[in-house]
């Protein structure tokens, strides 16, 4: 199906790797696509994928994957070894988060990959756009992730190397203007309902009650809480930033009732061997909820913390102290939930209702 008016774009889709096959209605070519093995549609996304691997790159004439994560380290040339160590430990030395080193070093790695035994050192600012072109054109990744690419890619030239403004000859994309995806509150509510495991419950609550990022809720100890001043110290979030958030009073009971029952040691909530419980079993939990509800969303665990913004902007909160409550640095990023709230857009009246 090389054609023209067909676009093939790999992506992911529910925790998996898929091509979606986008393309205008033709009764024709629906037929062709349902006969791929393993097709399905996304109402979503209003688009058929069929799964990334390699038999269905070759067909659709996309490039070959390249090793991703901590496969890509596995493919570099021993001349690139030392780049890489240099690289983090400058990281370490600038005392990155462990989240930004593993991405910045992945997407690093992804260079060193396809230089094989050219040195990274050696690469002018030419050799880098074509690079660039090739993750647009050929690998087809996305404006978010090729900001990162390259963003990685401009630390070890500016940073580590030390060649200033070496990057002014490489343009940007333009990054997509994405609205955050909320769950009204109907919803919110009845996900709260299916969700009978208490700590479950508890953790669900609180993400949305507070305005978490899920991160912060795994990180939370029993130290952070504040019970007599309704209080919860977040500590080194997003940007190294601590900040407070307003404990819900409504969840003080349960709060109690969940100490009681899981007595927590250091963390808020551990595990089943009591250690910190981690991001993913989070996600699971949220993504489990969804489920049961019957929520037809194609959101993740953090749609609760812009459902939280949301609402309180709907509810008449001053947009500062959102801003304040969530901890962002700018204010423009707090006044992306004007564009969502359907309080302030039923507000407005059509032209025509005043005629």
């Amino acid at each position: 199906m090389k054609s023209n008016a067909v676009k093939y774009i790999p992506t992911t889709h529910h925790g998996k790797e898929v091509i979606f096959i986008h393309f205008e209605y033709d009764a024709a070519l629906v037929e062709r696509v349902k006969k791929l093995i393993g097709v399905q549609w996304s109402q979503s996304q209003k688009a058929w994928y069929v799964l990334d691997n390699a038999q269905y790159r070759k067909k659709f004439g996309l490039a070959p994957k390249s090793p991703i994560g901590k496969e890509a380290l596995l493919h570099i040339h021993p001349i690139n070894l030392p780049a890489l160590q240099l690289y983090i430990e400058t990281l370490q030395l600038k005392a990155y988060s462990l989240n930004t080193i593993n991405t910045y070093r992945n997407e690093f790695a992804q260079l060193l990959c396809i230089l094989k035994d050219k040195a990274v050192n050696e690469l002018d600012s030419s050799r880098l756009r074509s690079y660039f072109l090739y993750c647009t054109n050929i690998l087809k990744l996305s404006e978010n992730t090729l900001h990162s690419r390259i963003n990685a890619v401009k630390f070890y030239f500016e940073q580590v190397l030390k060649r200033e403004k070496f990057f002014f000859e490489i343009p940007r994309p333009k990054k997509p203007s994405i609205l955050p995806k909320v769950i009204n509150a109907k919803d919110i509510k009845k996900l709260f309902e299916v969700t009978t495991n208490l700590k479950h419950n508890t953790m669900l609550k609180l993400c949305y009650g507070m305005g978490l990022r899920v991160s912060e809720i795994v990180n939370l100890k029993i130290t952070d809480i504040d019970s007599k001043n309704l209080q919860v110290f977040i500590e080194r979030a997003k940007g190294k930033k601590d900040r407070y958030a307003n404990l819900p009073e409504s969840i003080l009971e349960q709060l109690r009732a969940y100490f009681v029952e899981y007595k927590p040691k250091k963390y808020l909530f551990e595990g089943q061997y009591g250690d910190q419980y981690s991001v993913r079993s989070a996600q699971k939990v949220f993504a489990d909820a969804l489920k049961k509800a019957k929520i037809n969303k194609n959101v993740g665990i953090h749609g609760l913390r812009h459902s939280f913004a949301t609402h309180l902007l709907e509810a008449g909160t001053d947009i500062s102290f959102i801003q304040e409550l969530l901890g962002h640095n700018d204010l423009k990023t707090t006044l992306r939930y004007t564009h969502v709230s359907q309080q302030t857009i039923k507000n407005i009246k059509s032209p025509l209702d005043k005629l």
